[in-house]
């Protein structure tokens, strides 16, 4: 999954960018409304992280015009004013949810779970297909109830298409969504985490759609 932070300070930026790094998101990130505006208007995120009060183009302002554009983004604003007025005027705006500064990162990552679920039609923490289980709280895996091990990779492939079931997925929309705009991209690369999730997985966990990409097989 592949979200843009925007936060103009950086004693704030940093951390939160490492937190969502670890919990296993790609991460672009922008310290003002003008970058904010033009990835959010061009790029493809699962969610966007978006402070209120920023340089050159004010949040609200950035949030009102992705709207405008049609761009559909599940979006967590966060703010330092606790008056109910700004919340209000925040979700009026667009947007999905909101956080008053100061936080706890594991709030900040359980909302964003939860709006990356909501906005593809899921109520669980945990994803099931078949015999697989994927938690996206803990990031753990299971086979008819017995973990497998996932490299950092194979995770994100494999969390991209259980958000997505029934869904044929390219390998461009996977590179788009899996990793950061600073990443050195290879949609080839996809191919190889795709192979070895094969053999990690139940037989025909991952289907070949030719010329399209890939999806879930039905469960067995």
């Amino acid at each position: 999954m592949r979200l843009l932070l925007v936060e103009d300070e950086p004693a704030l930026r940093t951390p939160l960018r490492a937190g969502l790094a670890d919990a296993g998101y790609a991460v672009d990130e922008a310290d003002n409304g003008r970058d904010a505006l033009h990835l959010g208007l061009t790029e493809p995120y699962d969610a966007i992280v978006l402070d209120l009060g920023l340089p050159l183009v004010d949040g609200l302002t950035v949030l009102r015009q992705w709207r405008e554009a049609g761009r559909t983004m599940p979006v967590l604003i966060l703010t330092a004013r606790d008056g109910w007025h700004e919340k209000v005027t925040g979700i009026d705006a667009g947007a999905d949810d909101y956080l008053t500064k100061p936080f706890h990162m594991e709030e900040l990552l359980a909302r964003v779970r939860a709006l990356i679920r909501r906005s593809q039609g899921l109520a669980s923490a945990v994803l099931q297909h078949g015999t697989v289980t994927l938690d996206t709280r803990s990031g753990r895996v299971s086979v008819q109830g017995q973990p497998v091990t996932l490299t950092s990779h194979e995770f994100r492939v494999l969390a991209y298409l259980m958000h997505r079931p029934g869904t044929v997925v390219s390998r461009h929309e996977l590179t788009e969504h899996l990793y950061a705009q600073d990443f050195d991209r290879d949609s080839n690369t996809i191919e190889v985490f795709v192979g070895r999730l094969r053999r990690k997985l139940p037989p025909d966990t991952i289907e070949t759609v030719r010329g399209l990409g890939y999806r879930l097989g039905a469960p067995a």
